[in-house]
């Protein structure tokens, strides 16, 4: 083995790509407790007010869709930066938006740019030996995870002290001081592709129908991750509500609570790196389906019902950091030339089932109530539960096989 392949990253480096990942990403998150004031100031009607958060995540899938397997053919480093250009210039149309059209735009605009995280994690998998890419992999996405949880509690008391714009013109600094930090450290990497983008593309869905582990992988992920989407919709919703009567501030720091849950991520990475993938799922897995018992089957007063809240908002973080290690590292394994694409698709497919639960949440909560909003998010967890079974009824099955006799 070479000096070059026993090389493994540095921890400076994996604490670099955190960070960036959880600064790029959170930028698509600023605007989901600020919908009331944008709307106001651009003059957008309380109807179409959820376009503010649909378009952000429509540019994201499309991002992670059509830029992010660019990472297999073009360099890496470039690609980035380039990406990361965009997302400040994008974040500044949002701070000086007058119209409902141009925040809209930059809305669009701030997801199709933010997809540049999804290329710096197959990057901190490709700089990181195999027998470390799930610990690696897994610090990375603590930064990713983190960066979403703060975002939200950070938007807010940073609104309440100024005002939204601020926010977003912050942001657009931020994101440009990424950008070149990210230049100046990162290394240079140019994949082993030369084929053209329509043909990249082409095999993307290729890949999608040959790769049994991507679809399971993103399959389970969706589910706890629209379990996410809907318990993160619904519960500021109740916790503003007469039942808790809690200040925006108040919210916020509930949020920050939460992050706690984020530790899960490198303790996962380390599971999957000893070859214990399928029974980690099954506790992520049944994490998320705890977390939404524990509110409908512990009531009690205010202080008691809110600090059950507290517990299940941090086991649920848990799952869903726990899992989407364990399917980065599933999906990662599968080969260095394919592997923007194969991420591309993952992130894509769950964030999809985070559209769905975050829709299906929001009504399910003004038509059914919180129980049946937590009913809900607990299906979408136990269905993904459910389908964990057939792989690990697959997996007895081979191992009871008896070895074939070759003498």
């Amino acid at each position: 083995m070479s000096n070059h392949e026993e090389k493994d990253i540095s921890p400076g480096m994996v604490t670099l790509l955190a960070s960036a990942t959880g600064l790029i990403v959170a930028s698509l998150y600023y605007a989901q407790t600020l919908v009331g004031p944008i709307s106001a100031a651009t003059g957008l009607s309380p109807e179409a007010a959820g376009l503010i958060v649909t378009l952000t995540q429509i540019g994201y899938c499309i991002g992670l869709l059509f830029i992010v397997p660019l990472g297999d053919l073009l360099e890496n480093r470039r690609l980035i930066f380039t990406g990361l250009l965009f997302t400040s210039a994008m974040l500044v149309l949002a701070a000086v938006s007058t119209s409902a059209w141009m925040f809209l735009t930059a809305a669009l605009g701030i997801g199709l740019g933010s997809v540049a995280a999804q290329i710096v994690v197959p990057f901190a998998a490709h700089l990181s030996k195999e027998s470390t890419r799930g610990v690696t992999v897994g610090k990375v996405v603590s930064g990713l995870l983190l960066g979403i949880m703060l975002s939200r509690p950070a938007a807010s008391l940073i609104a309440d002290a100024t005002s939204w714009h601020v926010v977003f013109a912050g942001a657009a600094v931020v994101v440009l001081m990424v950008a070149f930090v990210l230049r100046a450290k990162l290394p240079q990497r140019m994949p082993n592709h030369h084929i053209s983008y329509p043909k990249l593309m082409a095999s993307v869905w290729h890949l999608f129908l040959q790769t049994p582990v991507l679809r399971r992988r993103a399959a389970y992920h969706a589910g706890l991750f629209g379990s996410f989407s809907l318990f993160w919709t619904v519960t500021p919703l109740m916790l503003a509500s007469p039942a808790f009567h809690l200040s925006q501030t108040g919210i916020a720091i509930f949020a920050l609570v939460g992050m706690a849950g984020a530790i899960a991520s490198p303790i996962a990475g380390k599971l999957a790196d000893q070859g214990h993938t399928l029974m980690a799922t099954a506790a992520a897995l049944a994490l998320g389906v705890i977390a939404f018992a524990l509110p409908l089957l512990v009531p009690g007063s205010r202080n008691v019902a809110l600090a059950i809240l507290v517990i299940a908002s941090i086991v649920l973080d848990m799952g869903v950091a726990a899992n989407l290690v364990l399917g980065q590292r599933a999906i990662f394994s599968l080969g260095a030339e394919v592997r923007s694409r194969l991420n591309g698709v993952y992130f894509a497919l769950f964030f999809a089932g985070g559209a769905v639960g975050s829709a299906l949440g929001g009504w399910m909560y003004a038509t059914h109530g919180w129980h049946g909003a937590l009913l809900t998010g607990m299906a979408f967890n136990g269905a993904a539960l459910l389908y964990w079974v057939t792989e690990y009824l697959g997996h007895t099955s081979d191992q009871r096989k008896p070895a074939v006799d070759l003498s």
